[in-house]
Order: C-alpha cells, then structure tokens, then sequence
C-alpha cells in the first residue's frame, strides 16, 4: 500500500526541498512516524512537546477533512492523497 504526502511550501525547507513523498503508513499516527524518522526537521514543526500533532496543523484525505472521516482511526487507503496544511492567521488589530 502506498499514500501520497503533499506538503505546502513552508514545509519545504524542513525536508530538503520535497514537496510530495510516498508512505506505506496505515493512519495518521503511522504517517507521524514515518515523518518522525524520514523528516526529523518536519516532525518538530508540526508535532508540540508532548508529541502530538500541533492544532493548528490540518489534514486532508483526498481534499477532505481527516475530522469528518474519524481522525486518527481512519485507515489510510491504497492511493490515498494526503495534505499537511498548517492554518493561517492574521490580519490587523
């Protein structure tokens, strides 16, 4: 089994450029790991000090939101494509 992984460009610099790389992980927790050990960079971007996913850290399977298909229970299927998008804010006060 194989997902494809899309990282936004402020990821880039933490994974020596790729923008797009393959894993054969079953979930999330799986595709954490696989990061962990392939992007250590990545992973303290987008993990807190406890080692969880930051909140404001997004996931989407084939443009939907990971949420609304059960979080970290979802099963990753064969040909999956996943997206790491961190939240934006901003504005003015």
């Amino acid at each position: 089994m194989s997902i494809k992984v899309t990282l936004p460009t402020a990821f880039i610099r933490h994974t020596d450029g790729r923008k797009h790389f393959n894993s054969a992980a079953s979930n999330l927790p799986g595709l954490i790991d696989d990061i962990d050990q392939t992007f250590p960079a990545l992973s303290t971007q987008i993990k807190d000090e406890e080692g969880k996913l930051r909140r404001f850290i997004n996931i989407y399977v084939n443009d939907e939101d990971i949420r609304f298909l059960g979080g970290e229970t979802y099963a990753f299927q064969d040909g999956d494509e996943i997206m790491l998008i961190p939240s934006i804010a901003g504005g003015t006060a």
